[in-house]
Formats: C-alpha cells, structure tokens, sequence
C-alpha cells in the first residue's frame, strides 16, 4: 500500500511539472515569435509622379534592406490622374506629388492629414529638343514661329508639367501662337519619350527628366519667375491599413541617403 501510495504522488508531482511547462510556452509571446522566426510581410503603395521614377526606384532595394519586413510598389502617372485614382478609392499609402494643387485638394477633401505631410522637394522646368533635330530652336520664344513643327506637353488639366508650361508660354506670351502645334501626352515621361524618338520637334519636361537622357538637348530654362513653383509635396494616407510601415518610408524619404539620390538626379530638396 505504502508503494502504491508514493507511486501516486510521483505520478502526480509529474503531471504538475508537464502541466507548468506547457503553461509556460503557450503564455509566452516573444518566444511564439522566436520559434516563428519571421515578420508579417507588409506591401506599401506609392502613387508618385512620372518625374520620380528613377530617384525612386533607386531608393526602393536600400529602403527595403532597412526594413525587411515591407516591400514597396510605386503607382507612377501624372499627378492628375493618380490624385483622381485616390479620390476614387485606391488603395494607395502616400502620395508623391509633383504639384500642389492635386496634394491639397486631397487635404481639403480629408484624405490626407496635413501634418503627415511636407514639401520635399522642387524641381524647374526646360525646354528640350532631339539631339540629332533640325529645327534649332535656341529658347521658348522661338516656339512663336515654329511653323509646322511639333511640340510635345504634358495635359495641362492633368499634368502638373503641362500645367507649369503653359503658364510659361502664356506669359510668354507665345501660347496662342502655338497652341495648334501642341502634342499633349499623358505625363512627362510621354513628353520625354516623344522627343526622344524624334516624334515632335521639341517638349518641356522638367530638368530632372531631360537629365536622364543622353538623346536630348535642353536649349532652355525656364525663368521661376514666369509660372507657379515647382514643388513636390508628400504626404500618408489616412485611410492606410498600415500607418507605422507608411511612416517609416515618409521618414526615409527625408534622410540624407533619399536626400543624395534626389540630388544626383536634379531636385532641389527643401529644408
């Protein structure tokens, strides 16, 4: 009897140990997460202005090293239209804007909160034409007597780019002259791609893009003074599903590495 009793007792001393050891590991988070060894992968959606892209793209692997656990997609267009996709709904984390128009119309509509936003960046405006071009145009006045050539622009309703060069040419007072000779493209890099293929006589395009490209020739700046400044506002969502992983590349986009590439590739980064 006296064994049969201590048999008892041990058996249940045992199956109070395994008892508190399965306790212990199943009330124990940080290791449930240790065992499972990986982060929940999260996907951020950029819309960005077609100006952007190659600054972006070179920033997406150095992001992504840093933050291992988000992978980035950009949505690249014409401000216009990636605004008017937001307003309709797409599921977008921040927008990149080349304009401040569409960026603050998203404010007053409340899809963006102004103090998850800043203007990041500046760019200017240029005229371009095809390397190989015979039509030497040497500035925008003399887009005045352009004859029967070609002249690409971003949509102005749509495109911030178009938008800054029609104002220059208004101003210039050269816009009712050429209006006939316009070829309207859905965003700058269309404006780009068109010169660049020989298919219009010349485009304006922003000074970053016609530095990406060894088959144009810029003949001229833009004075600033002569259409609305060129500012690139970004700002997150409010209606994210992931607010801190959105942060944390708003806040990377102002660090000194994004700060260099933006630099390599013309714009002006704000204070």
């Amino acid at each position: 009897m006296k064994c049969k009793g201590l048999m008892v007792i041990l058996f249940l001393l045992f199956m109070l140990i395994i008892s508190g050891c399965s306790n212990k590991q199943t009330d124990d988070p940080s290791k449930k997460t240790a065992d499972s060894g990986k982060e929940e992968t999260v996907e951020l959606t950029i819309s960005a202005a077609a100006s952007l892209e190659d600054a972006m793209n070179e920033m997406k692997p150095l992001f992504e090293k840093e933050n291992k656990n988000i992978k980035v997609f950009f949505n690249y267009g014409g401000s216009g239209s990636l605004q008017k996709q937001i307003i309709q709904g797409a599921p977008v984390d921040l927008f990149f804007s080349a304009a401040q128009n569409q960026y603050n119309e998203l404010i007053s509509k409340g899809l963006i909160e102004k103090t998850k936003g800043k203007d990041l960046l500046q760019n200017s405006l240029v005229l371009i034409i095809p390397k190989e071009s015979d039509h030497r145009i040497k500035g925008f006045k003399d887009l005045g007597n352009f004859e029967d050539g070609k002249l690409a622009l971003g949509t102005p309703e749509a495109v911030p780019a178009g938008q800054y060069g029609k104002q220059t040419l208004e101003n210039m007072n050269v816009w009712k002259k050429i209006e006939k000779n316009l070829v309207f493209a859905k965003d700058v890099r269309q404006v780009l791609t068109y010169v660049e293929t020989g298919n219009v006589d010349a485009g304006i395009v922003y000074k970053t893009d016609a530095l990406t490209s060894d088959k144009v020739e810029i003949v001229e700046e833009a004075n600033s003074n002569i259409h609305d400044p060129i500012v690139y506002p970004v700002g997150i969502l409010k209606g994210t599903k992931h607010m801190q992983e959105a942060e944390a590349f708003f806040q990377f986009l102002q660090e000194e590495s994004a700060n260099k590439i933006f630099e390599k590739y013309g714009f002006i980064v704000t204070d």
